[in-house]
């Protein structure tokens, strides 16, 4: 999946998941991704995996960790997160 949506003129949301051969380092999953939620060219919010930190989020400047279950709650998690920042 690689979707992006404009929300806003100065705010959009990346949404990339895909599947690989083998879990990245620190997920024991099968599912690579990157979700991110920028505003006037900051990026505000971000869900990824990175090899080696393992399933993550980021709200702000803080970095909280992700129980990962799968892509469709990923996204159900991700778009409440952005919704919850949109009314701050």
């Amino acid at each position: 999946m690689r979707e992006r949506h404009q929300l806003a003129p100065d705010a959009f949301v990346e949404m990339r998941i895909w599947r690989v051969p083998q879990s990245v380092r620190g997920s024991a999953h099968m599912f690579k991704y990157a979700l991110v939620y920028v505003v006037a060219g900051e990026c505000v919010l971000r869900y990824d995996n990175e090899a080696g930190k393992g399933d993550h989020r980021h709200i702000g400047d803080v970095e909280i960790s992700y129980d990962f279950s799968t892509p469709a709650q990923l996204l159900r998690d991700f778009w409440a997160d952005v919704d919850g920042w949109r009314r701050i």
